[in-house]
């Protein structure tokens, strides 16, 4: 089955860092050879590390620094495989990359301490090609408190100058993993669509890294989007496609149709066993198709909301 796919978190590009491994052939759970089948892909890449973590580049280094280290890598992702594959910043490049046989790929930034919190370095991850930033990762930071650290606290004043500027410069607010507060503040002040790119359903599934009826109604209102994430933990319950589908039905309940994607979270976690790398992505377009999904629905899932938020 040929399935267009626009997945908006994986990542890859730590995880090659780290096993000196390249995007174009792995053994991880994306790479090039893996989604040569989809019939257009897009991916938001992740740069990701955080103090504490053996063997990633903040081990020796500043996280700040880690950034640095961890774009070399990206860029150089991108020129060995330049063939297959081009960085995006917008849905104009990335329809043209994939109208050229070629896959888009996006970048992002999970945790604003890889750009020291700091306002004024945003114009260069701009420059860099950064489309999104997740204001945090699991890690309260000077920006705001995370889903499980300071949950109480939502962004400060220099987390508000932080989106502000984020907003002025067209990169998208991430707000998975972010502390309920600070989502609320997000949503408070947003004056463009922001994305939760990897988040679950919490009626479905109670975990602090999933969206209340109430966040998901938030980011439908703000037209935004919510990328389901396949990390056993948050999938919860018989953690297989059924029960990523009642996460899929809970936010389409709520009117989510044209704001529900991707957000495998590849690479980053334990993935539910029926999902165990992104070339499995057929499977589950199959299984909602048997279960009544209309291919309206899905091809906006996969791959039409997500790509609306970068236009």
């Amino acid at each position: 089955m040929h399935v267009s796919v626009f997945d908006a978190h994986c990542d890859t590009i730590s995880r090659c860092w780290r096993e000196y491994e390249g995007l174009d052939s792995n053994s991880g759970a994306v790479s090039l050879d893996r989604t040569a089948g989809f019939e257009r892909y897009c991916q938001f890449f992740a740069l990701w590390t955080a103090d504490g973590y053996t063997g990633y580049p903040s081990g020796g280094d500043s996280v700040e620094r880690a950034y640095h280290i961890l774009l070399r890598c990206f860029k150089d992702q991108m020129a060995r495989n330049s063939a297959k594959i081009v960085q995006c910043r917008t849905a104009v490049e990335a329809e043209r990359a994939n109208r050229q046989g070629k896959a888009a790929a996006f970048l992002s930034v999970e945790g604003a301490e890889l750009l020291g919190c700091d306002p004024a370095q945003l114009d260069q991850a701009a420059a860099d090609g950064v489309a999104a930033i997740n204001l945090t990762w699991n890690h309260a930071n000077a920006l705001s408190g995370s889903h499980c650290d300071e949950q109480g606290r939502g962004l400060s004043p220099v987390g508000r100058e932080f989106v502000s500027q984020m907003e002025n410069l067209h990169i998208l607010v991430d707000v998975s993993h972010l502390s309920e507060a600070g989502f609320w503040d997000v949503a408070e002040m947003a004056r463009r669509p922001f994305i939760a790119s990897h988040s679950n359903a919490k009626s479905v599934w109670d975990h602090t890294r999933n969206l209340t009826d109430g966040q998901i109604n938030a980011i439908i209102k703000n037209q935004g989007v919510i990328g389901l994430n396949f990390y056993e933990g948050f999938v919860g319950g018989s953690q297989d496609l059924d029960m990523v589908r009642a996460h899929l039905d809970h936010i389409l309940g709520l009117g989510g149709e044209k704001n529900a994607a991707l957000g495998g979270d590849w690479d980053g976690c334990d993935l539910i066993s029926d999902l165990p790398a992104i070339d499995g992505l057929p499977r589950l377009y199959e299984h909602l198709l048997r279960h009544g999904y209309g291919e309206t629905v899905l091809q906006d899932l996969f791959y039409n909301n997500l790509m609306r938020v970068v236009r």
